[in-house]
């Protein structure tokens, strides 16, 4: 399974990456882009099944990146991990297709759980 992390900080992508290392023989960690529009063109040339996005990144936002590639036929699970969990970025996310919405100080373990979960074949 193939995992790609879209975040504006490093250390945060560095967090992740580490955080999944555990899943090294179910996933590949394909890709990882600081901004909206490396995002977008390294989700659609590497063609992810999963991919982690934070909401704030320059260049726009997390939620124009899920836009973008949920026009798309063959989409990957899509993760919101972000620090604006207000309840209307939740909405938003969600609406625009998001699988799941995840608060970065409360559930950032969740990211673990969920791409284990997939990753052994099924959807949590």
């Amino acid at each position: 399974m193939k995992v790609f992390i879209a975040d504006d900080s490093s250390e945060i992508r560095k967090r992740i990456i580490a955080m999944l290392s555990d899943l090294v023989e179910r996933i590949e960690m394909i890709g990882e882009a600081e901004n909206v529009q490396d995002a977008i063109n390294s989700i659609h040339e590497f063609e992810p099944d999963v991919v982690i996005l934070d909401i704030r990144m320059p260049g726009g936002s997390g939620i124009d990146v899920l836009k973008k590639i949920k026009k798309k036929n063959e989409v990957p699970v899509i993760i919101i991990l972000t620090n604006y969990s207000h309840s209307q970025y939740r909405k938003k996310c969600m609406e625009a297709g998001a699988d799941f919405f995840f608060d970065k100080s409360r559930d950032f373990e969740e990211i673990f759980k969920v791409v284990s979960g997939i990753s052994g074949g099924g959807i949590l």
